[in-house]
């Protein structure tokens, strides 16, 4: 029998607070943005920042309420550090992936990202890997640039191979 109070781990109130400290101060920032463009009324009307500024206030005010009520709650396990790093490890390298795409285009970050993953987290063989991952994007290639003609971001790579 597993001992649930022996794990460690992130409690569900820090990672409320969290959230609800960014979005106090993301209210503060948006009600003051709004309110130096003008948030009140006008001749003609409602000023620009009128309505924006109405809902940073209620999204302050949602917040501190959350906050409030996270202060109150009883610790609970949100997330174990076990599951943080598995969740890391599909996280990470997909930033990376998504970051890549800017650099070396979809067709290239995609063959990388897939058969590193296949390899580290799927414990295929580095050849297994490889070979799906060129088939993949050669089908992604061939159904959004040749079917469909949606073109795709490119990269250095691409645009040395003339695609």
């Amino acid at each position: 029998m597993e001992d649930t109070q022996a794990e460690r781990g992130i409690s569900r109130r820090t990672v409320e607070l969290t959230v609800a400290c960014l979005f106090l101060l993301l209210s503060v920032v948006a009600f003051y943005d709004n309110y130096t463009r003008g948030a009140g009324w006008a001749s003609d009307g409602p000023q620009s920042g009128y309505f924006p500024a109405r809902l940073a206030v209620i999204m302050f005010l949602g917040s501190a309420f959350t906050f409030v009520v996270a202060l109150r709650a009883k610790p609970e396990i949100f997330v174990t550090y076990e599951q943080l790093v598995r969740i890391s490890k599909v996280l990470i390298p997909l930033i990376i992936f998504t970051i890549g795409i800017d650099w070396f285009g979809i067709y290239l970050s995609s063959a990388l990202f897939l058969a590193i993953f296949m390899v580290w987290l799927g414990e295929f063989s580095v050849a297994r890997s490889c070979v799906s991952a060129v088939a993949f994007v050669v089908a992604t290639f061939l159904i959004f640039e040749i079917w469909f003609q949606v073109p795709l971001p490119k990269g250095p790579v691409e645009a040395l191979l003339g695609l």
